[in-house]
């Protein structure tokens, strides 16, 4: 059989990404050879670190290599100073934009023993709403004080194919289950979540919601995915409350930020929860956390959500068995308990949390 070459760009970004990065890099190094997959990387520069050196956060060079040369990307994390820095922005942002990655995909599971069994996957608009990053600060007429204001913006097209990728994500997942009947999952049937605020925002939000639902009426006339609504501050309660209930939820950008940190205390730790930034022809791979200063250069950083982060990227690339093996890996660790790290009420190192599961594929 005739092995698959995938070009991998490497962007670790600043703090723990640079720690995190290479353990992605590891984890596809290790895959067996029977699943017919090889690996070339290219080490590539972002971030607030990369702005502070050359100007800019995102160097043309990069989107340039990641266009021409990469089939996808691992992105560590970026830190974000917080008061604003003239000429900077987000490098991952504008790499979305750049790259057309529309989708954020981020799923949340519990592993184990846990109390409440959790399976959901949060799929994020990736490229307008508040983030379109339009802003602007004045005088008010009336003398009162500055004013700033954000531009939200919701198109009918993005809506369209955000909700369509969340209904195609819960007929893959139901397949899944159907093709592993040994196993126990969370949930028996596909349901896919509309989360939006159409009750106050009713121009922007409302064409969120009625676009989402056209873009999954034939699936739910099919009786294949069952389609609800939920108010987002309805569903950050229910969200704590039953998280068992959801399945694949569909969110703006902002609400689908805020939903999946939120969902990843669920399961214990930003460490934990991947996600994938994805296009039609793309997909980054992008560990959830952030690039953690406070803990950067200690090898205790969390690799999971980065390990997971490889798989989900694999799977947007069409290679279901080798993330297969990555998730099993992971899984493993986690059930076992054996080596977890500090934020996970552990000891073990980043290297140590590393090797275990690299034994275990």
């Amino acid at each position: 059989m005739a092995s698959r070459l995938l070009r991998i760009g490497l962007i670790p970004g600043d703090g723990i990404g640079k720690e995190v990065i290479p353990a992605g890099r590891r984890v596809l190094e290790a895959l067996p050879s029977s699943l017919g997959l090889k690996f070339e990387f290219t080490d590539l520069k972002a971030g607030f670190e990369t702005f502070e050196k050359t100007g800019a956060a995102l160097p043309d060079k990069t989107v340039e290599v990641l266009k021409s040369d990469c089939d996808g990307a691992l992105f560590g994390a970026v830190s974000s100073p917080s008061k604003a820095v003239k000429g900077y922005s987000s490098p991952i942002v504008a790499l979305r934009k750049k790259l057309d990655l529309y989708a954020n995909v981020r799923p949340v599971k519990s592993v184990g023993t846990a109390r409440t069994p959790i399976d959901m996957v949060i799929v994020r608009e990736n490229t307008e709403d508040l983030y379109v990053k339009e802003e602007r600060t004045f005088d008010a007429a009336d003398g009162s004080g500055k004013v700033a204001e954000a531009i939200k913006r919701i198109s009918e097209r993005a809506s369209y194919r955000i909700a369509t990728m969340a209904g195609n994500i819960a007929v893959r997942r139901q397949r899944i289950r159907e093709l592993s009947p040994h196993q126990k999952f969370v949930h028996s049937s596909p349901l896919v979540t509309i989360t939006h605020k159409s009750n106050v925002l009713s121009q922007t939000d409302g064409l969120f919601r009625s676009t989402a639902r056209a873009a999954l009426a034939d699936l739910e006339a099919a009786g294949t995915v069952a389609v609800e609504e939920q108010i987002v501050d309805s569903m950050v309660y229910k969200l704590f409350r039953q998280p068992e209930a959801y399945d694949v939820i569909v969110a703006p950008n902002l609400y689908g930020d805020i939903l999946s940190d939120g969902a990843a205390a669920l399961v214990g730790s930003l460490g934990l929860v991947p996600s994938a930034n994805v296009g039609e022809k793309f997909a980054i791979g992008e560990p959830c956390h952030g690039s953690a200063p406070d803990i950067m250069g200690q090898n205790i950083a969390n690799p999971i959500a980065t390990l997971r982060s490889t798989a989900l990227m694999l799977e947007f690339l069409g290679e279901d068995a080798a993330a297969a093996r990555i998730y099993a890996a992971v899984d493993a660790n986690l059930e076992e308990a054996r080596l977890l790290s500090p934020d996970l009420g552990g000891t073990a190192k980043t290297d140590e949390v590393v090797e275990d599961i690299l034994r275990r594929l």
